[in-house]
C-alpha cells in the first residue's frame, strides 16, 4: 500500500513543489507582464474569437483563459495556467520514469528517488526557463503534457482502437489548450511512437498511425478551422529573426545539446551560461543522453524507446538546421511556398522532445545510483544529490526567475476603458496606439517589455501593428512582417511615426470608421495629444496611462461580427471528443495510468 500511494502522490508533489520553487512571486495577485504572456482583467471569450483574421495561434488558449475568468479572477487563472505547466510536466515524467523502473513488487527507494530526478529535470532545464521569459506559457503547457502523450501513444497496441484513441484524446488536452505549437511537439514526440511501436497483440501500424491522426485532428479544429479562411500570409525573414543562437560558451550545438538556445537573449535567465554552470549543465545532459542511448542496447528497454529517440534525433536535427544558412534557406524556400510551413522558423523549439529523453536518462543514472530498497544510506544520498542537479546547474529559475517575474495591477484606466467598450452595442473594432506591438510598460514598476495588453483587453475586434522587429547577433534588425491583412491596411491610414508610433494621417475617424473601426485606443502617456485634435474623434475617457476615442456611429461601416458555422462546429467537435474520451477512457489526464513498463514483459489490458 505504501508503495501504490508512493506512485500516486510523489510524481505530483515533485511537479507541485518545483512549481512552487520556480514560479515564487508570480503565484501572488496581479498580472504577471512579460512577452507573449499578456492575462488582462475579465478576458472575454467573444474578443478572442473575433480576433481570428490572422493566424489563430491564441485561440484555443486564450478561449479556455475567458472561460475560467468569468468564475475566477484573471489573476488566479494566470497563475493556475502557470502552476499547470510545472505540475503536469513534473507528474508526468516522474510517472513515466517510476513505471519503467519499477520491479513487479512496487516502487522501491531508488525507482522513487529516479522518478524525482525525471521529475525535475523534465521541467527545470533552459528549455522551460527561457520558453517562460518569453511568456509563451500555451507552448510549454503542450510540453508539459508530453510524457502523458507518449505513454498513451505507446498503450495504442493494447487497447482496443475505441479506448486507445479515447486515452490519446485525454492525453492531448493541454495541447488542445496550448495550442497548434503545442500539437506540433506532441506529434512529433509521440508520431514515431505510432509507428515504432510493437508487441504480440499490437494494432498495424497504419491502423495506430490512423488513431494518432485523428486524435490529433479533433484537438487542433479550435484553430485548424479559422486558420483555413484566416488569409494570414507568413514573413520568411522570420527564419532569420528566429534562428537559435548561442547561449552559452559552447555555440549553438552546445547550447541546444543543453536545451537551450533560444533566439531572444531577453529571454535567458539570470546567471545561465556562466562557464562552470554552463559546463556543469552540458556534462549532464551528454550523462543523460549516453545513458538513454546504454538504455536503448538493452532487452529490458522502453517500449516506446526507439519511436521516442526518434522523435528527439528529428526535433534536434530541425533546430540545427535554423542554425545554419542551408537550413534557414531550406525553411525560407518551405515558407514561400506554403504559409503552413510558418511554425518551422522557430527552429529552437523543436528541441522539447529531447528533454524528455534527457529526463528519463537522468532517472536511469540516479537509479542505478540509489541503487535498490536496502542500499546504504550513502547511495540512496547519492541518488537524491543527482536528482537535484537540474537546479543546482540552473539557479536562474529560482524564483520568478531572479524577480523577473513580479506580478503588477493594471491601472484604473485600463479598466474604465474596459467597461465603457464592453457597455457600447455599436460593432466596431477597436484601433490599438501606439502602433507598435511590445513596448515597455511604465506602469508595472520595473520597465517590462511585453505585448501591448489592450490587444486583449476589449470584447471585440482588437487591430494592432503585429509586425515585429527582432536584432540581430551583429547589432541589426530584421522586421517580420505580421499575418493580419486589416492591419496593413489600418497601418496605410494612420501613417505611424516610426518615433513615436502615433498617426500623422488626416480625417483618420472617417477613415478608420471606414474600415470598421468603432474606437481608437492610446495605451500609454502621450506628450503630443494635438495628434487627436481635427480628427472627428469622441473622447470618452482621457487619463495619464490610457485615452479612448470614439469613431462617431454614423462613420462606423461594421457589421455585427459573427462565427461562422464551421468555427462553431469545429470547437463543439473537440469539446465532445474530450469529454467522451474521459468517459470512454474511464479517467482523466490526472488518473490515467503511468504507461507502459520497459521490455517485452509489459503487462496486457484486456478490452472492456
Amino acid at each position: 500500500m505504501r508503495g501504490a500511494w508512493t506512485a500516486r502522490l510523489l510524481p505530483w508533489a515533485v511537479g507541485l513543489v518545483a512549481g512552487v520553487l520556480a514560479l515564487g512571486p508570480a503565484l501572488g495577485r496581479g498580472f504577471v507582464l512579460r512577452y507573449d504572456m499578456v492575462f488582462v482583467p475579465d478576458l472575454s471569450v467573444r474578443g478572442v474569437l473575433a480576433d481570428a483574421d490572422g493566424f489563430p495561434r491564441a485561440i484555443p488558449s486564450d478561449a479556455v483563459v475567458g472561460a475560467l475568468s468569468s468564475v475566477l479572477p484573471g489573476d488566479l487563472v494566470q497563475s493556475l495556467a502557470l502552476l499547470a505547466v510545472f505540475v503536469l510536466g513534473g507528474a508526468g515524467a516522474a510517472r513515466l520514469a517510476l513505471r519503467l523502473l519499477s520491479s513487479a513488487d512496487g516502487p522501491t527507494a531508488g525507482t522513487a528517488v529516479a522518478s524525482v530526478a525525471a521529475g525535475v529535470a523534465y521541467v527545470w532545464n533552459p528549455f522551460v526557463a527561457e520558453r517562460l521569459l518569453l511568456g509563451q506559457w500555451a507552448v510549454l503547457l503542450g510540453y508539459a503534457g508530453l510524457p502523458w502523450v507518449v505513454a498513451a501513444t505507446a498503450r495504442l497496441a493494447e487497447r482496443s482502437p475505441g479506448r486507445g484513441l479515447a486515452g490519446l484524446v485525454c492525453a492531448l488536452i493541454p495541447a488542445a489548450v496550448g495550442g497548434f505549437s503545442s500539437v506540433l511537439l506532441s506529434a512529433l514526440a509521440a508520431g514515431p511512437v505510432a509507428l515504432w511501436r510493437r508487441g504480440p497483440r499490437a494494432l498495424r501500424w497504419w491502423a495506430r498511425a490512423g488513431l494518432f491522426a485523428a486524435a490529433l485532428v479533433l484537438v487542433s479544429l479550435p484553430w485548424l478551422v479559422p486558420s483555413l479562411t484566416a488569409g494570414a500570409v507568413t514573413d520568411p525573414r522570420g527564419v532569420e529573426a528566429f534562428a537559435p543562437r548561442a547561449d552559452t560558451p559552447f555555440g549553438v550545438l552546445g547550447s541546444l545539446l543543453a536545451l537551450g538556445g533560444v533566439w531572444n537573449a531577453g529571454a535567458v535567465p539570470p546567471g545561465y551560461g556562466e562557464p562552470v554552470t554552463a559546463l556543469l549543465r552540458l556534462v549532464l545532459c551528454v550523462l543523460a543522453l549516453a545513458t538513454w542511448v546504454w538504455w536503448m542496447l538493452r532487452r529490458d528497454r522502453p517500449v516506446f524507446g526507439t519511436g521516442l529517440s526518434v522523435g528527439a534525433a528529428v526535433g534536434f536535427t530541425i533546430a540545427l538546421a535554423g542554425a545554419t544558412g542551408a537550413g534557414r534557406a531550406v525553411t525560407s524556400g518551405l515558407i514561400e511556398l506554403w504559409p503552413g510551413f510558418g511554425p518551422l522558423r522557430d527552429a529552437q523549439l523543436y528541441v522539447a522532445p529531447l528533454g524528455l529523453v534527457q529526463a528519463l536518462g537522468l532517472a536511469f543514472v540516479v537509479w542505478w545510483a540509489a541503487g535498490a530498497a536496502q542500499a546504504p544510506v550513502w547511495r540512496v544520498g547519492t541518488g537524491v544529490f543527482a536528482a537535484l542537479l537540474p537546479v543546482v546547474v540552473l539557479p536562474g529559475l529560482v524564483w520568478g526567475a531572479g524577480g523577473r517575474l513580479e506580478p503588477v495591477e493594471y491601472p484604473d484606466e485600463w479598466v474604465r476603458a474596459q467597461n465603457e467598450v464592453a457597455a457600447d452595442d455599436v460593432p466596431g473594432s477597436v484601433v490599438v496606439l501606439p502602433w507598435s506591438a511590445y513596448r515597455g510598460l511604465d506602469w508595472s514598476g520595473e520597465t517590462t517589455v511585453a505585448l501591448d495588453p489592450a490587444t486583449k483587453l476589449f470584447d471585440r475586434r482588437t487591430v494592432w501593428n503585429d509586425d515585429l522587429s527582432v536584432g540581430t547577433p551583429d547589432g541589426g534588425t530584421v522586421v517580420v512582417e505580421g499575418e493580419d491583412p486589416l492591419a496593413v491596411q489600418v497601418a496605410g491610414v494612420l501613417d505611424p511615426d516610426p518615433e513615436t508610433g502615433m498617426p500623422r494621417g488626416e480625417d483618420l475617424a472617417a477613415e478608420l470608421g471606414a474600415l470598421g473601426a468603432r474606437y481608437v485606443v492610446v495605451s500609454a502617456p502621450v506628450d503630443n495629444g494635438f495628434w487627436s485634435e481635427g480628427q472627428g474623434f469622441e473622447v470618452v475617457s482621457e487619463g495619464s496611462e490610457m485615452t479612448l476615442f470614439r469613431v462617431p456611429e454614423a462613420r462606423v461601416k461594421a457589421d455585427k461580427p459573427g462565427i461562422t458555422g464551421l468555427e462553431v462546429t469545429g470547437g463543439l467537435v473537440t469539446v465532445g471528443a474530450i469529454i467522451w474520451s474521459v468517459g470512454r477512457s474511464g479517467s482523466s489526464l490526472v488518473l490515467q495510468c503511468p504507461g507502459p513498463r520497459a521490455g517485452r514483459s509489459t503487462r496486457k489490458e484486456i478490452p472492456t
